[in-house]
């Protein structure tokens, strides 16, 4: 039976912890936090994931808040005009439908459930050193906490990290008490809110610790008008300067959040970071190797809401890499390997964040535009957020996207 270590019990480290599980490998994971520090502490993330990566949980049978959690059927766009109108506002149907659990009901749960089936879990902060003296009773150590001393022991890969600083400021608020759209109440969607030059709000139904909620989640040009949550500490006043900048930049959305109220007392978070790709095979002083996971080799601003998605994918793929593997020895070449054929996956939606912080390009604008009126536009779009692969054909390249519009709009 071999012996793996996954330090990390996140999305991509839980979900692989409980797959080899289920292959019969003997796994030990590590936890800085507790089950229960996890779900009584604060939100992590404004995860949404979509089809592809719902049906890796559902193929290992993780998928244990479906039924709970609402079921969100599209995406729509709204793009601010300068008088704060709404000038582009539309919304596409998904093929397959996304959800979203917080990470405190489903990490918890799902550490529960690894422990309950046997597995070894370390409750313990582990350092560099720690993994030194741990690599040697194992066949592989993964990394897959994406904060903290560990990630500095992979080295960032400057051909594919374009940005050296954080593109966004981020602010998180999980609320009860908002409102449908008036326009589309009949079914939940992400809504992504674009003001030009200034930043983002996005809003997604969500299953949290009490009940169905919704997130809140500006993304703020650094530096610009949304940029002021660095420093607050109370989660009030956090939600207050939410929803007074909701009032100034998206009124529309203001109008279904009067009432709005925080989940919690851990229901807000801010932070920023630069948008990273590393190497994936990090060393230890005692010349062990390691594998990074997810957050730790690929981190994306969370623009595009790819970050649980990517790493549902990320733990499905190296969870083949490694049964494949059998019974050969876990070197730096299969590493490299493993990294590479998961970069496969990564690398569009890596290009697509990218191009989703900078300043959209004419085309773009058409694109989205003509979205508003030509419904297979809009799908298509909304359903780029399931496989950010699909954008090569018609989105980056200014005669793809005319060409496009103008077999939809002759069809």
């Amino acid at each position: 039976m071999r012996k793996i270590l996954i330090v990390g019990a996140g999305q991509s480290g839980l979900q692989l912890a409980l797959g080899l599980q289920s292959r019969g490998y003997e796994v030990t994971l590590m936890s800085n936090r507790t089950a229960d520090e996890i779900r009584s502490g604060r939100v992590m993330s404004t995860q949404c994931m979509f089809h592809t990566a719902l049906q890796h949980e559902r193929d290992l049978g993780l998928n244990f808040w479906e039924s709970q959690a609402p079921d969100i059927e599209g995406v729509g766009v709204s793009v601010a005009g300068p008088d704060s109108a709404r000038v582009i506002d539309w919304v596409g149907r998904l093929d397959g439908r996304a959800q979203s659990v917080d990470q405190r009901v489903k990490m918890a749960g799902w550490m529960e459930t690894f422990a309950q089936r046997g597995g070894q879990l370390v409750i313990h902060g582990a350092a560099v050193g720690d993994l030194d003296y741990f690599s040697r009773a194992y066949d592989l150590v993964l990394v897959s906490a994406g904060k903290g001393e560990l990630v500095s022991m992979f080295e960032r890969d400057p051909e594919r990290s374009p940005y050296a600083a954080p593109q966004r400021a981020l602010a998180v608020a999980y609320v009860h008490g908002l409102g449908p759209r008036p326009e589309h109440p009949e079914f939940d969607a992400v809504r992504c809110n674009l003001v030009p030059g200034v930043g983002e709000l996005f809003v997604m139904p969500t299953l949290t610790t009490s009940g169905r909620a919704d997130i809140l989640f500006w993304e703020g040009v650094p530096g610009g008008p949304l940029d002021v949550f660095q420093g607050v500490k109370d989660p009030d006043e956090h939600l207050s300067l939410t929803l007074g900048l909701l009032e100034k930049f998206l009124p529309w959305e203001y109008a279904r959040a009067t009432k709005a109220e925080l989940t919690d007392a851990g229901g807000t978070l801010a932070g920023r970071y630069a948008p990273t790709v590393r190497k994936p095979v990090g060393r230890l002083p005692g010349g062990g190797l390691v594998l990074g996971v997810a957050d730790v080799v690929v981190a994306n601003d969370p623009i595009t809401g790819q970050g649980s998605n990517s790493a549902s994918k990320c733990a499905a793929s190296y969870l083949s890499a490694i049964v494949e593997h059998g019974d050969r020895p876990f070197d730096e070449d299969w590493m490299r390997a493993t990294f590479e054929r998961y970069w496969e996956t990564a690398r569009h939606v890596t290009k697509w964040t990218n191009a989703m912080l900078a300043p959209p390009p004419e085309h773009v604008l058409t694109l989205l535009g003509a979205a508003g009126g030509l419904p297979p536009v809009a799908d298509r779009f909304a359903n780029g957020f399931n496989d950010p692969a699909d954008f090569e054909a018609y989105f980056y390249d200014p005669a793809r996207a005319e060409a496009y519009l103008a077999e939809v709009a002759g069809a």
